[in-house]
């Protein structure tokens, strides 16, 4: 495997009906927008479905979650101490982290946990693990094509929850979704710091696949299936290790637009996509899943 030597900028097109691409806990799970009132998918979101894709294609993982664990340790210090037992000194753990999990030389982690105390009185293992990695995937939060409709739908429970509950349309709760809404997923892959985790062109090959078919095995009753697209993705890959470009200008060489006269966007045909030509930078345009 040959680590990755050209930088790479790409961004991907998403499409939302009817679904709540992701919610705010501290606004009733409420999609979550801008002050300008424009649609905000946070990266640690995106991430976290990357990972879960990558798990999918059977790479080892991390930060898994809990319903979606593959190994037997139930929390992320378990996990580091239960993999990584010896080394030599920092730089030795960071190097056998990366070598572990995809998604830490990927995105980059910070350990900092507490040794098992039973094994520092036990095997003389003292002290504590406090390593930082950085990685050399960057995602932007996706942000939507002009303004979002939220959508509220009032819902109540209609059994017991408890033996000797009184049943009864009671207990309310509250949906919302966003009506129609196109996003745009922005992100760069830095040559410096993939030869530092030992980031390879395979695994940018990973992420682009997994960004290719984000939402697969990702429905829930917030996200049924269907209501989540991936349009296009776009992937440039320059000739050298800074970039041609820089990635802000990469990225804006990319425009959605709502078309004239469109109100109320209600598919992908109600915008404009274009797409600057940058001369010795040539993208390579993927359908999604």
């Amino acid at each position: 495997m040959s680590i990755l030597k050209n930088k790479i900028d790409f961004a991907a097109i998403i499409s939302v009906d009817h679904a709540n691409p992701n919610g705010d806990p501290l606004n009733g799970n409420r999609p979550r927008i801008t002050y300008s009132g424009n649609g905000e998918i946070s990266d640690v979101c995106i991430k976290r479905k990357i990972r879960n894709r990558l798990q999918d294609m059977g790479e080892k993982i991390f930060v898994q979650s809990n319903d979606r664990c593959d190994d037997k340790f139930d929390s992320l210090s378990k996990r580091a101490s239960g993999t990584i037992q010896t080394y030599s000194s920092n730089d030795d753990y960071e190097k056998q982290a990366c070598e572990e999990w995809i998604d830490v030389r990927s995105f980059g982690q910070v350990f900092a946990f507490k040794k098992d105390k039973q094994k520092e009185k036990e095997k003389g293992e003292g002290g504590s693990v406090s390593v930082g990695v950085r990685g050399p995937v960057s995602i932007h939060q996706a942000l939507s094509v002009g303004p979002i409709d939220i959508n509220s739908m009032q819902i109540t429970k209609s059994v017991s929850g408890e033996s000797g509950e009184k049943k009864g349309s009671d207990t309310m709760g509250t949906k919302h979704m966003v009506e129609y809404g196109i996003y745009v997923i922005k992100g760069s892959i830095n040559v410096q710091l993939a030869q530092k985790t030992g980031f390879t062109e395979e695994d940018a090959d990973k992420i682009k696949e997994c960004i290719r078919t984000l939402f697969m095995n990702d429905s829930s009753s917030a996200r049924p299936d269907g209501s989540m697209e991936v349009i296009k993705v776009y992937w440039w890959k320059h000739n050298n290790q800074i970039g041609q470009y820089s990635s802000a200008k990469v990225h804006r060489s990319l425009q959605v637009t709502i078309k004239e006269g469109v109100a109320f966007p209600r598919c992908i045909d109600d915008y404009t996509i274009t797409l600057e030509a940058l001369d010795g930078l040539e993208p390579e345009i993927i359908d999604g899943i």
